[in-house]
């Protein structure tokens, strides 16, 4: 019986094809950074974009002046040594300081400010599960598991844990932040569209790690009304 063998190229192809699928495949999903539902996400999708943008460059621009000398004595002719120097030095070290720089300016439009009118909400970690109170609303009600929000308004999230470092994370509506005990840490978030965006414990806590998700309910204007009003007949 005579085997047959797809050619190089067919695979070579399908081996491509495959790549792309799962390339792609991992810029979507509820925990994805790539597929941002907030200001703040969208903000840290951008500012991943550009990283990328401006490591593939210095890679291309690296590679480019090694390669340069290996060519250029090929053809008998010297390598000239101000294109080694701009192309390995000068050249990653503009493109990473514009790198800094814009990091830095994102780092800073995203801290907290506590500007008034801003929904404040307190995170509480424990082994392992997420308590959220709203020390805003009448009554101060707290819920289990479940963060409500009101969409296109930003709150911030003050984190603080009962007994090791967590981690709070929600990937579509922006960046981390630890629970560290004795310290409030403070994270200003926003959503968008009315919807339920995933969460996760992002620092290693014990055997149950895995399991210490949450959710964020993200409420219309006048459910989210609803939800206040239901809270405060609830007590």
């Amino acid at each position: 019986m005579k085997l047959r063998h797809g050619s190089p190229t067919r695979l070579s192809r399908n081996g491509s094809a495959l790549i792309a699928a799962l390339v792609v495949g991992g810029c979507g999903g509820p925990l994805s950074t790539l597929a941002p539902a907030g200001e703040a996400a969208q903000t840290i999708a951008t500012l991943w974009w550009v990283m990328l943008a401006g490591s593939v460059i210095i890679f291309l621009g690296v590679v480019g002046a090694a390669l340069l000398p290996l060519i250029l004595r090929r053809w008998g002719a010297p390598a000239p040594r101000a294109m080694l120097i701009g192309g390995g030095l000068l050249f990653p070290g503009v493109v990473l300081l514009a790198l800094l720089v814009a990091a830095l300016m994102v780092g800073d439009r995203l801290s907290p400010r506590g500007e008034p009118g801003v929904l404040r909400v307190e995170a509480q970690a424990q082994q392992w599960a997420w308590t959220f109170r709203y020390p805003d609303l009448p009554g101060q009600p707290t819920t289990e598991g479940v963060l409500h929000v009101p969409v296109g308004r930003p709150f911030e999230v003050q984190v603080s844990s009962q007994d090791v470092i967590h981690s709070f994370w929600a990937p579509r509506l922006g960046g981390k932040i630890d629970a560290i005990p004795g310290q409030v840490n403070v994270i200003r978030l926003q959503a968008d569209a009315p919807g339920i965006y995933r969460g996760q414990c992002a620092e290693f806590c014990g055997n149950a790690h895995a399991m210490m998700d949450f959710t964020v309910e993200a409420h219309s204007p006048a459910d989210y009304a609803a939800w206040r009003t239901a809270q405060g007949a609830a007590r």
